[in-house]
């Protein structure tokens, strides 16, 4: 089966800007339809961001300018960057599957 490990989550002031990364392992990569996903505080999951395996890319609209969804396939690896990073991004962002499978998320905290 295939595990989804994030990274690259932590601690920036309104303004700045993080990467976050997903390693992928257990599947052929390049085939899948990969998505972000956040959790903030006492909210329900809210979907970010989603690209193709041919590399068509979507995103909410609360989210859309700022950031940007991108994938190495020679890596197994998913990325979100992520800028001009504001408190309402505050959360736990997690990488997914179209099955809804996703990994451990990564806190991403935004504040002065």
């Amino acid at each position: 089966e295939v595990q989804l490990v994030e990274s690259g989550g932590g601690l920036v002031q309104p303004g700045g800007s993080l990467r976050l990364s997903c390693a992928a392992s257990g599947a052929t990569f390049s085939s899948l339809i990969m998505t972000w996903v956040r959790q903030a505080p006492g909210k329900g999951l809210e979907w970010v961001s989603t690209i193709t395996s041919l590399g068509t890319t979507s995103y909410a609209n609360s989210v859309q300018g700022r950031f940007t969804i991108s994938r190495d396939n020679s890596k197994n690896t998913l990325y979100l960057q992520m800028n001009s990073l504001k408190p309402t991004d505050t959360a736990i962002y997690y990488c997914a599957l179209s099955n809804g499978r996703r990994g451990q998320g990564t806190q991403v905290t935004v504040s002065s």
